[in-house]
């Protein structure tokens, strides 16, 4: 039943991105201060987006996109956000404004396209924040109300561009998670059935198209090819141009430098490590000591080198909802490092706890094919 429940608000989070206010559609001055402020947030220039910001509250007081734009520079600022109490709750708080604008603006469950997506925005938020901080019923709740705001947005894929990212990652995810979760098949008769071509097809167009769903396209559909596709040379194309759009993300920087080294384009990824590598804080330890150990391992068969980086990030924490997967990176490598040492036991046994870990597809299947 847990399972269940965490993949009805887990799935339905991983739909929800940025709101695509309609009346600001309309506003071309205000539109485009909605996308400087978060090209501003997403290159953690935070001082710049709240410039922006003002020009859209100041035209627009009390509007739910203030409260989302609020929101969204307390989720980057202090990422992850879930482990600090007193900024999770700010942005909690943020988040019912936005609610509270909404029900006052447009009326208790309405059906203006704009409501519901602030509305799906605001509850999907919520329930990721509640997800992480493993208050399940919380989360459960708040899943639940995001999905009643996403069966109305579903009648508005054709109405906007921004929809493409939405539609797209629910005919991905709709079809690959019960492949990877077998105990939610039988809640899957309650959905529509999906499409996982056309869902890379429609994401891939929302990084093109969309305006405000432009960075979370690319950041998402990178992320599918990484864990799911396992065609890291797809994904390098979308984290490339992350980067090149926002070079100040270390996020971003870290995806890409990760894509990089899956896709075996080992000098593009050192120079970006180096930059990594500056940040010193946070989740980002882990991860680019994993990154330093595959290139000793891949680029300069260095198998001592690299299970010594290999031993220091399985001693670095991980964040489960970032940086996890680095530690069954680090697994995997210790294992082909023993087991190129002749040390099969000792393989099997890293493979074991990679397995513990792994949530990518081509990790999963290197760790079950070892015998």
């Amino acid at each position: 039943m847990q399972n269940t429940l965490r993949f009805l608000f887990l799935f339905l989070l991983t739909l929800c991105s940025l709101p695509a206010p309609a009346q600001l559609l309309n506003d071309p001055a205000s539109l485009k201060h909605v996308q400087q402020s978060l090209d501003k947030i997403y290159n953690y220039e935070f001082e710049e987006a709240e410039v922006f910001m003002h020009q859209v509250q100041k035209k627009y007081p009390n509007h739910p996109v203030s409260y989302i734009l609020d929101s969204f520079v307390l989720f980057w600022k202090h990422l992850p956000i879930k482990d600090n109490p007193t900024k999770s709750k700010e942005y909690i708080h943020k988040l019912d404004q936005c609610l509270e604008a909404i029900n006052k603006k447009y009326g208790k469950n309405s059906l203006d396209p704009e409501a519901v997506f602030y509305t799906m925005v605001a509850r999907g938020y919520m329930a990721m924040m509640y997800n992480y901080k493993g208050e399940m019923m919380n989360a459960a709740g708040e899943g639940k109300k995001a999905y009643n705001a996403f069966v109305e947005g579903l009648k508005l894929i054709n109405k906007n561009p921004e929809f493409y990212f939405t539609s797209g990652m629910y005919n991905y995810y709709v079809e690959v998670y019960p492949e990877e979760h077998s105990m939610v098949k039988p809640l899957m008769l309650f959905f529509k059935s999906g499409d996982k071509a056309l869902g890379l097809k429609q994401i891939d167009n929302a990084t093109k198209v969309g305006t405000i769903t432009r960075a979370e396209a690319n950041f998402y559909i990178s992320h599918i090819y990484l864990k799911y596709e396992s065609r890291p040379d797809k994904a390098v194309y979308y984290t490339d141009r992350l980067i090149d759009l926002y070079p100040k993300n270390p996020l971003f920087l870290m995806k890409n430098v990760e894509s990089l080294i899956l896709a075996a384009k080992y000098e593009q990824a050192s120079k970006e490590l180096a930059m990594l590598k500056k940040h010193t804080q946070g989740f980002y330890p882990v991860a680019w000591r994993t990154f330093q150990g595959l290139l000793h391992e891949k680029h300069e068969k260095d198998d001592a080198a690299a299970q010594r980086e290999y031993l220091l990030a399985l001693k670095t924490p991980h964040d489960d909802q970032y940086t996890k997967e680095y530690h069954a990176m680090a697994y995997a490598g210790l294992a082909r490092v023993a087991s190129r040492a002749g040390n099969k036991g000792k393989a099997k046994d890293y493979y074991k706890k990679c397995l513990g870990k792994a949530e990518y597809r081509s990790l999963i299947k290197e760790a079950k094919a070892f015998k």
